[in-house]
């Protein structure tokens, strides 16, 4: 047993000081892309004859991704392929269809499949293309299947919560269900969800209670003029005791135009959307207008811009909107959101948004006691809003960044 004991030190000092062995030449890696790219740990096992490294300038090629949800319920990835180096000039692009039903480990095959085949005209440019053989394994099939619900997807969700200890209690509920239908040139919304919350405070002798409730309906048509037109029309029902609405309809016809064409949608968008709409309102109280109904007409004018480059993504949106009887009441709003490459391992991200509001037409004309301000049942008059976050991030050390290890990688508290 003495002798045992150093023996294992010995091991143990081995295995933590050593160096590791050679084991698989270095010469092919060497030779290996150098491929800048947000990659997974299962990527990188599954994907190794690439070099993935941390730094855009040594990179011979720059792999952008961007999402997108289908009308399906599923995705589209596309993948951005930038030649730089000694590969300057050599882009692509594909895309990447995920179905609603594809698990995540489905949908990671997937992608790693097909980016293997795109890395191969990469690869073509490299020593390391003697080691690839490219075999097609299935029959091809002359007829396509019907799809016996002719693009309609339905989806619906039903939730509860409950909590509480001896001064609280909380109980909520919501549920939803929507239906649409996406193909190249239109799109169909259709939605409905309804939702209420019950939170009782016991402070002392004193009990509080909070009782909110809504429901929303929604119904949306878009029509493909061309490359860059669409036309539509948007409907909303709603009901919600926060807004003093018992009953609110508005239908908005609109129509949108984007600089760029629609299909280079996952990598960039400049969209000018203008609509004229017609709301009608059934308050719970009497507003301070001394109004119990509305009818109302206004206009919105939007604008919209997205990219995804190089130095990162950004998107950008303002919004008009004013009523067409008294247009000192409107609404002006931005949101923006930047995720900025600075430098080497430097990254910078930033998000927003401010509004100027000026058509509150269903506040209550009674105001509000002080539970229903403290607790936000109620909506009260404001001028703005705004919220913000910004964010910063800083990776230094080896620009190569191949290996995958796995082990401890459980938390312990």
């Amino acid at each position: 047993m003495k002798a045992f004991v150093p023996l294992l030190f010995l091991v143990l000092s081995g295995t933590c000081f050593s160096q590791e062995s050679p084991g698989v030449s270095d010469t092919i890696r060497k030779d290996a892309l150098n491929v800048y790219m947000d990659a997974s740990s299962y990527f990188k096992k599954e994907i190794t004859f690439i070099n993935y490294v941390r730094d855009l300038k040594a990179a011979d090629l720059y792999v952008i991704s961007a999402w997108q949800p289908t009308g399906s319920g599923g995705g589209k990835e596309t993948y951005f392929f930038i030649g730089r180096n000694r590969l300057d000039g050599m882009n692509d692009t594909i895309s990447i269809s995920h179905s609603p039903d594809d698990t995540d480990d489905i949908r990671r095959i997937k992608t790693v499949k097909i980016l293997k085949m795109a890395l191969m005209r990469y690869v073509l440019k490299t020593p390391l293309i003697e080691f690839f053989d490219i075999r097609f394994t299935e029959q091809t099939k002359e007829t396509v299947t019907t799809d016996r619900w002719n693009n309609w997807v339905f989806r619906t969700s039903i939730s509860g919560y409950m909590n509480g200890e001896k001064s609280y209690k909380s109980t909520a509920m919501s549920g939803n269900f929507d239906a649409n239908r996406t193909t190249e040139k239109n799109k169909i919304i259709i939605g409905y969800s309804y939702g209420w919350s019950d939170n009782t405070y016991r402070i002392g002798d004193l009990l509080v209670n909070s009782f909110t409730r809504s429901q929303y309906a929604n119904f949306q048509y878009v029509r493909g003029i061309n490359d860059h037109w669409s036309a539509g029309a948007s409907t909303w029902v709603n009901s919600s005791i926060y807004s003093n609405s018992d009953f609110s309809l508005i239908f908005r016809p609109a129509i949108e135009y984007n600089i760029f064409p629609y299909a280079q949608s996952t990598r960039r968008q400049f969209k000018f959307q203008y609509g004229v709409g017609y709301e009608y309102y059934n308050y719970r109280d009497t507003t301070i207008y001394n109004k119990v109904t509305d009818n109302l007409t206004s206009q919105l004018l939007c604008v919209a811009y997205t990219v995804i480059e190089k130095w990162g993504t950004g998107n950008m949106s303002l919004a008009w909107k004013n009523y067409l009887h008294d247009w000192s009441k409107n609404h002006l709003s931005f949101i923006g959101r930047f995720d900025l490459r600075v430098a080497k391992g430097l990254s910078f991200n930033i998000g927003g948004g401010f509004s100027l509001v000026h058509d509150q037409f269903s506040l209550p004309k009674g105001g509000s006691t002080f539970e229903e301000l403290l607790l936000r049942r109620k909506e009260i008059a404001t001028q703005y809003t705004f919220n913000t976050s910004f964010g910063l991030t800083f990776t230094f050390g080896s620009i190569y960044n191949n290996a995958v290890n796995p082990r401890f990688g459980i938390d312990l508290y």
